[in-house]
């Protein structure tokens, strides 16, 4: 049986400094946690190696004008793992999850809305997807609005470091100015290099940026710097989470009346299990998902901080793997 890995403070604070910036110099998170750059950067090596750490760079959707779906496939016993492994080599794929039993697969597909010549979802689902040997069913649904998720992500990555330190690297963050909120960010073909060399690893150098874009390392920061002004661009950390204490997982499709979906909602997007929740199509309305520390917290997550009267109906889908995260899939 494998041993659970134990993390000491200073792993704990090194994830929550990454939460808080993730481009964030060792040399600040250091001084924010009284240690040596040295020592931080050896153990956010043994964090990489130990529990898969790693920051990514990724694109708001809302902000660049990308559609996300969740998509729903349904697999033959023998076949469900080389599904999500192939869709999980997708560039335009995250959250590739196995589910059920190991025969529902659940992933995100992301794509931009205007004419890039990026991948298109719908080639996806109605081409690509239906030629996979194995795949018996498939159901879609459009992400029309995140409550919570992506630039606000799971809490329980939080909570080793005080206000006080949090601001000290906030203090760092460039933060969208209330007329960058309107039109989205129309992104270059160089802007798409730059995020697809972030999409692998956003504590990049500049260099490596430099490198991937054509750019020179000053262009690249400034760009960087100017897409994470702007809103269209956010740093998540990708780990086990089972590291922090996680070992149940689902994702809960609620029904909810209209007029009180916003609601419900935002009550959801409080909780600290929850790590995302989003308005979707579909016969459920509202989608999210749910971090507990053992089954018996999630059964008294659904019966008791869930218990709303507006949530009219709830399937919840077991997580049993994720195989790909919110960034580039690594090589097997």
């Amino acid at each position: 049986m494998k041993e659970p890995i134990t993390l000491d403070w200073l792993d704990r604070a090194v994830i929550h400094a990454l939460h808080v910036d993730g481009r964030a110099p060792f040399a600040r998170i250091a001084t924010v946690v009284g240690s040596s750059p040295q020592t931080v950067a050896r153990r956010y090596q043994r964090l990489r190696s130990l529990v898969g750490l790693r920051v990514v760079g990724l694109p708001v959707p809302d902000r660049t004008r990308r559609q996300q779906w969740l998509v729903r496939l349904t697999a033959a016993p023998g076949a469900a793992q080389g599904v999500a492994r192939a869709l999980a080599a997708r560039p335009d794929t995250s959250f590739v999850r196995l589910a059920s039993g190991g025969t529902e697969i659940i992933a995100v597909v992301s794509s931009p809305s205007d004419a890039s010549g990026a991948a298109d979802p719908h080639r996806l689902l109605l081409r690509d997807v239906p030629r996979t040997a194995g795949v018996t069913a498939v159901s879609a649904y459009c992400v029309l609005h995140t409550y919570f998720g992506g630039p606000t992500a799971w809490r329980g990555r939080a909570g080793t470091l005080t206000g006080e330190q949090e601001a000290a690297l906030r203090a760092a963050v460039p933060v969208p100015a209330p007329e960058d909120e309107g039109e989205p960010v129309s992104l270059s073909t160089g802007d798409r290099r730059l995020l697809a060399a972030l999409a692998s690893d956003g504590r990049a150098g500049y260099a490596e940026l430099a490198a991937a874009t054509g750019w020179s390392a000053a262009t690249a920061a400034r760009r960087v710097a100017d897409l994470r002004a702007r809103g269209a661009l956010f740093l998540d950390v990708d780990m086990d989470d089972a590291a922090l204490g996680v070992t149940a997982r689902a994702l809960l499709w609620l029904s909810v009346p209209p007029a009180r979906l916003d609601g419900v909602a935002r009550i959801l997007a409080g909780h600290e299990e929850v790590a995302f929740v989003g308005s979707t199509t579909g016969p459920a309305n509202l989608v999210a998902n749910v971090l507990c520390p053992d089954p018996p917290a999630l059964h008294r997550y659904l019966t008791r901080r869930l218990a709303l009267d507006a949530v009219t109906g709830l399937e919840s889908t077991p997580v049993l793997r994720t195989v790909k995260g919110v960034g580039a899939v690594r090589p097997w």
